[in-house]
């Protein structure tokens, strides 16, 4: 490994960490936390949207704007009690988040639908992000 890149790893290895404040009974039963893994940074000031698939036409309802903090995270993107079963998509703007840093990227938006079948549940979606790929997975 690369002088350089057991720091990153370190880094982000301490931003996967579940921290206790997330998980307090009155916080949003959805979140995102999206990390940098070129810089091994959170990926600050990202545009997101959320929506949710509704309606016979089966078409996407935007729930809600919002930009990532300076910890890359995205809490409170639903009230408590406002999650409901379905389909939700979150689209966070890539392009725009590489184009503020001077790089160039492959992604223009990265896009990730998930199902809620039970309400009751807190669902943490987490973002791996560089310039040439991503991956995601169900946080908890």
């Amino acid at each position: 490994m690369s002088s350089g890149a057991a720091p990153r790893l370190r880094r982000l290895q301490g931003h996967l960490e579940v921290r206790g404040s997330s998980m307090e009974p009155h916080s949003s039963p959805l979140t995102t936390h999206v990390l940098d893994t070129a810089s091994g940074k959170p990926a600050q000031g990202l545009h997101l949207c959320l929506y949710r698939l509704e309606g016979p036409g089966q078409q996407w309802m935007e729930l809600r704007k919002s930009y990532t903090d300076a910890d890359g995270r995205c809490p409170g993107l639903l009230e408590p009690g406002q999650m409901n079963g379905g389909t939700y998509k979150l689209s966070f703007n890539t392009e725009g988040y590489w184009r503020t840093r001077g790089q160039e990227s492959f992604y223009p938006y990265v896009e990730v639908v998930f199902t809620v079948t039970n309400d009751m549940q807190r669902f943490h979606v987490p973002l791996l992000l560089s310039p040439w790929s991503y991956t995601t997975y169900r946080g908890s």
